[in-house]
């Protein structure tokens, strides 16, 4: 796998925990994780690039996921796998 995952999230949010479950599970080694609960900034520049309030906020590459359900519906339909391989 060779797009590059960029995640925000917070530290209890179980469902930050089973998107990064599912980014495993498909082979995804590394996650760069942005914890907007500890920096408002990065809340801010979510915020911003997404227009979203809630995390998990996922980019894969240069294309906005969305959240956890939007990941799990993108897997259902076939659509992750070519995404991560970029």
């Amino acid at each position: 796998m060779s797009a590059h995952v960029l995640m925000y999230t917070t530290a209890v949010c179980p469902y930050c925990t089973r998107a990064k479950q599912l980014l495993k599970a498909r082979g995804v080694e590394l996650i760069e994780e942005v914890r907007v609960d500890l920096d408002p900034e990065r809340r801010d520049e979510m915020m911003q690039k997404t227009q979203r309030r809630t995390v998990p906020q996922i980019f894969i590459g240069e294309t906005h996921v969305g959240g956890c359900d939007d990941l799990y519906a993108l897997d259902a339909s076939g659509q992750l796998k070519p995404l991560l391989e970029g």
